[in-house]
């Protein structure tokens, strides 16, 4: 499995509006069907140059599964967020593979 990886930063002049539009550009992403699901998730710091950070992460089944994204549909969609946000919005992108899943053991007494 892979993760693709996109974590930003958006102004505060923007901040709602954002997290509003956010709840339809992740079910976008998904509805590529490149991905099999999607975590969206607040970055606990506190950023020098302000804003609040957040990090999506889109789960795929393969490595072929996100170059495919990139080559169809990363453009397109990314050019959506810069249209509406512009430089309100700091993003980068990094690739994760999933090595192995750790659980806890259940033991019982």
């Amino acid at each position: 499995m892979y993760i693709y990886n996109v974590t930003i930063n958006i102004d505060d002049s923007v901040h709602d509006e954002w997290l509003i539009w956010m709840e339809s550009h992740i079910p976008e992403v998904l509805n590529t069907g490149k991905f099999i699901s999607a975590k969206f998730t607040e970055v606990l710091v506190e950023e020098e140059m302000g804003g609040k950070t957040y990090s999506v992460q889109y789960t795929a089944n393969s490595k072929e599964d996100v170059e495919a994204y990139y080559k169809e549909d990363a453009d397109e969609l990314r050019i959506e967020a810069l249209k509406k946000f512009g430089d309100k919005m700091l993003a980068f992108r990094t690739e994760l593979k999933l090595i192995k899943e750790f659980y806890p053991i259940n033991v019982s007494n």
